[in-house]
């Protein structure tokens, strides 16, 4: 159930009409990585959560329900920016309002062009904000099918990174206008990406083991290769030497991925190396997390008469198979 309140929870403002950094803005409306895709985006994911983890069924929807009102601030400061051309595209005479401000032919050829890269704010909407993004694509729920995958360790770490691509959107716009009242709403909206960043890793870190994602285990014959596929000799760092982050292997540096491939005949008879898991191990893990997640969200939500709302107390569901009248 949601309930709107009119004013918006960050107040936008405008120093005055920018139709060329509203086209700009139209990413963070109807873009893959905009306010529009991370609402739809968290309230999606929640669903799957809400029995295994009521906590972070609250987590998504909360979240989520912010992003739908982080849209309305987008759409609002889009709105404000194109102040004038609602107004002026109803008159279809030359001595329009907005017609005259502009001074002649030249000037108004200057405005069509500023709006020529997402031209519905002139021709599809008549100064309203569109579902698409800054190159007038249409919004595609294509942007998120991905990160709905049904498995929350999987699906909080797609958020993290949508969060990241989010910020980095606004940190651009942010070059791009030179409105102070702006500025101030883009700031607003960068600071939320980074607070919801932290929160989607805290969220992760209390789902223990979360690593590697899923249920399944990797095979530890594989795990900690690094193959050199650079030309010369391969640079080293930490993603390739030493100990693995997450699982403590050694990470096992292939010079000559080519020679390696054909001793190996192709990784078939690849041993073992720098890892003290062994395949007995890897299964044993799999069978006993393949069980574990099972019962966790079999218990969760037992067959049987199910009810979304938890207001009501559990035993009010009536349980009983009641048998035909003629029985």
């Amino acid at each position: 159930m949601f309930y709107h309140v009119k004013e918006l929870q960050f107040n936008a403002r405008v120093s005055k009409p920018d139709p060329a950094f509203a086209t700009l803005l139209l990413e963070q409306f109807g873009g893959a990585n905009g306010e529009l895709a991370a609402a739809l985006r968290y309230f999606g994911q929640a669903f799957a959560a809400k029995n295994p983890y009521p906590d972070k069924y609250d987590l998504l929807m909360d979240i989520a329900t912010e992003e739908f009102s982080h849209l309305e601030i987008v759409g609002a400061t889009i709105q404000m920016l194109l102040t004038g051309i609602n107004g002026d595209l109803k008159d279809a005479a030359e001595n329009s309002e907005i017609m005259q401000l502009l001074n002649g032919k030249a000037s108004k050829e200057a405005m069509i062009h500023q709006g020529m890269v997402a031209p519905q704010f002139f021709v599809g909407t008549a100064g309203g904000p569109a579902y698409t993004n800054s190159q007038g694509v249409p919004w595609s729920a294509a942007y998120i099918n991905g990160d709905v995958q049904g498995e929350l360790t999987s699906d909080l770490r797609s958020d993290i990174a949508a969060e990241t691509r989010a910020k980095m959107v606004y940190e651009y716009l942010l070059q791009f206008t030179d409105d102070p009242y702006v500025k101030e709403t883009l700031r607003f909206l960068m600071t939320r990406e980074v607070a919801h960043y932290q929160m989607f890793e805290a969220a992760l870190a209390t789902i223990q083991p979360n690593f590697p994602m899923g249920t399944l285990q990797s095979d530890p014959k594989y795990s900690n290769l690094y193959f050199n596929m650079s030309s010369g000799n391969g640079l080293r760092g930490p993603w390739n030497q030493g100990e693995s982050t997450q699982l403590g292997e050694t990470f096992q540096f292939i010079e000559d991925p080519i020679k390696h491939v054909l001793e190996t005949n192709g990784l078939l008879d690849q041993q073992a190396n720098g890892t003290d898991r062994t395949e007995d191990a890897v299964q044993a893990m799999n069978e006993q997390l393949g069980k574990t997640k099972k019962e966790f969200v079999n218990a969760a939500a037992p067959i049987g008469p199910q009810q979304w709302n938890t207001a009501l107390a559990a035993e009010e569901i009536d349980t009983t198979v009641k048998k035909p009248k003629d029985q």
